[in-house]
């Protein structure tokens, strides 16, 4: 079938339903590119008596493919005897290609539905389009029926997280504080699979298969899942439903990949997490980003937004209206806003670990997420404060994500090091923020900088000029595991013609991202802080840091190197 570009079987609920659907990738050039007349003998087979297709190649003739198909594939399901079928046909950004979805209660029937559909755009412009479309429905109506989905309705509370950054650590810390209750956790995120925080499976498991292991974890009281867009976009939603969610920003990432090229549509794909949150849970969206607040359109759960600002609009709407919840900071305060209610003070900042003394305003988003979400799903308001004290930026509690150590240096004073995911222009921004927040004055910055292969040329090509930009010296550390398709020459150009746009050309290249480590460690002078873009070698990175004396900073001695570079 030269039409079928894909057909994907998506257990949960998906981009398109809230349920198990098929997902078509079809190439319709048959229509796009046919003469009229064979066009219009198509349309009136599948039931478009009165239509105006347009000259083969024009945006109209598109435009008519698009409802051309939605109508094809309702009339090979009706005459394979089903009666109804709900279906939605997208664009892409290749005019002879588009998406058409429907649910499926039988993978079976389901697969042999969308091959049908296939072959009859196949058949075109053939004369006897009549038959091709009879044929279909009476392969689809003798296939075999199949399995049913998987989904798994779940039977105890459920909180699932999504984003672009921070869902990891939100994830994590929500975790963390329902372990400090007292429940029995079970979370999958990127990680792998936890059970009341020891580590069953490794792996990322940030997708469906990753709910229904946290779930099944025995003795299991809440489940955490982080969800990630590949999830969602291959597989569906591993759950029916869930309690509450949390979408914690949508920043640029992935795209160019399955069919989300724009920001706007990587936020509806993130959008089907608070979607299939109950009626009576509720939704926890962030304030402050104009697309994850613009969630509350398609979302019948309960508002609560998190802002770092207490008079944004987000928080006045959402109050306003009534039974909404805001949690914001008040006065350095982590704050619950209630209709008609005085503030609720919860804990101050300096007093959460993972906001690095208040310094990191991306943590200060996700500890604010975290509360939110820890109190939508009913845990008690000292437990919730004890969880946000007693969580570390450290590699016990947030491995890979903000961990300061400090290394000696001769001389007197040590260097700082830095690890982070960073694995975008938001997230490497943050990184470079919060080396600044510890560099004590006449103090340098070096940054160790890589990609991962499966992102775009622009933003490979990005994060070299943030990267060159921000810090003082820059040197690339691959991730060879990592190269997804790529070579280490193709990502090491595109970091370096980004560089070179902000005029840093002295940089050197290290095949591993410990190389990369120890080399700007060995250049670092007392007092620098040192910066690692770490993915592929996190362990590594760790007992590297560790044979050299290095040790992981304490709450306090993180403070005190935000004291004294007088922040």
């Amino acid at each position: 079938m030269t039409s079928l570009v894909e057909l994907r079987i998506l257990e949960g609920p998906n981009l398109y339903f809230p349920r198990a659907a098929v997902k078509l990738t079809l190439d319709v050039s048959t229509i796009t590119e046919a003469g009229e007349e064979p066009v219009l003998r198509f349309a009136r087979r599948i039931g478009l008596r009165t239509t105006r297709p347009g000259a083969a190649g024009s945006g109209f003739r598109q435009r008519f493919a698009l409802r051309a198909v939605e109508r094809l594939v309702r009339a090979v399901a009706s005459e394979a005897g089903t009666r109804r079928l709900a279906v939605r046909v997208r664009p892409t950004s290749d005019p002879d290609v588009v998406v058409v979805a429907f649910p499926w209660r039988n993978r079976g029937r389901a697969r042999a539905l969308g091959e049908a559909v296939a072959h009859v755009l196949d058949a075109l412009p053939a004369p006897d389009v009549d038959a091709a479309v009879s044929t279909a429905a009476a392969q689809v109506a003798a296939a075999p029926r199949g399995d049913r989905p998987t989904t798994i309705t779940p039977s105890i509370p459920v909180v699932a997280v999504t984003g672009t950054n921070g869902k990891t650590t939100t994830s994590r810390m929500i975790a963390h504080v329902a372990r400090t209750s007292g429940l029995v956790v079970g979370w999958s995120n990127t990680d792998g699979v936890y059970r009341d925080g020891v580590l069953v499976e490794a792996g990322d498991y940030s997708g469906p298969s990753g709910a229904g292991r946290a779930l099944g974890l025995e003795g299991v009281q809440l489940a955490v899942t982080e969800t990630a867009r590949g999830g969602i976009l291959l597989k569906g939603i591993g759950v029916t439903r869930n309690d509450v969610s949390v979408v914690t920003n949508v920043t640029a990432d992935h795209l160019g990949m399955q069919g989300i090229d724009t920001v706007d549509q990587l936020a509806e794909v993130k959008s089907v997490v608070p979607r299939i949150t109950r009626k009576d849970g509720w939704a926890v969206l962030n304030g402050d980003d104009p697309r994850v607040l613009a969630m509350q359109s398609v979302v019948q759960a309960q508002p609560w937004v998190f802002s770092r600002d207490p008079d944004s609009p987000a928080v006045r709407e959402v109050l306003g209206h009534g039974g909404g919840r805001a949690t914001t900071v008040i006065d350095g305060w982590i704050t619950v806003l209630r209709p008609g209610a005085d503030p609720d003070p919860l804990v101050e900042l300096v007093d959460v670990p993972m906001t690095l003394a208040g310094l990191s305003r991306f943590n200060i988003e996700n500890a604010l997420a975290a509360a939110s979400a820890a109190l939508a799903i009913g845990l008690p308001r000292e437990r919730v404060v004890e969880g946000l004290r007693s969580f570390r930026p450290d590699a016990e509690h947030n491995p890979g994500r903000m961990n300061f150590f400090s290394l000696p240096a001769s001389g007197g004073e040590g260097v700082s090091v830095v690890m982070d995911l960073a694995h975008n222009e938001a997230g490497l921004e943050a990184l470079l923020e919060i080396m600044s927040g510890v560099r004590r004055p006449g103090a340098r910055l070096l940054l160790g900088l890589g990609a991962v292969g499966d992102r775009t040329d622009e933003l490979i090509d990005a994060l070299g000029e943030i990267g060159a930009k921000g810090s003082d010296v820059v040197a690339i550390g691959h991730k060879a595991h990592y190269l997804r398709g790529r070579t280490m020459e193709e990502i090491d150009a595109l970091l370096r013609a980004g560089a070179a746009r902000v005029g840093v050309t002295d940089i050197d290249t290290y095949e591993t991202e410990v190389e990369c480590l120890a080399a700007l460690v060995a250049r670092a002078r007392p007092g620098d802080v040192v910066g690692l873009m770490c993915h592929a070698e996190r362990q590594q990175a760790y007992d590297w840091i560790a044979a050299h004396g290095g040790t992981p900073d304490s709450p306090e001695i993180l403070s005190a190197k935000v004291r004294a570079a007088g922040r």
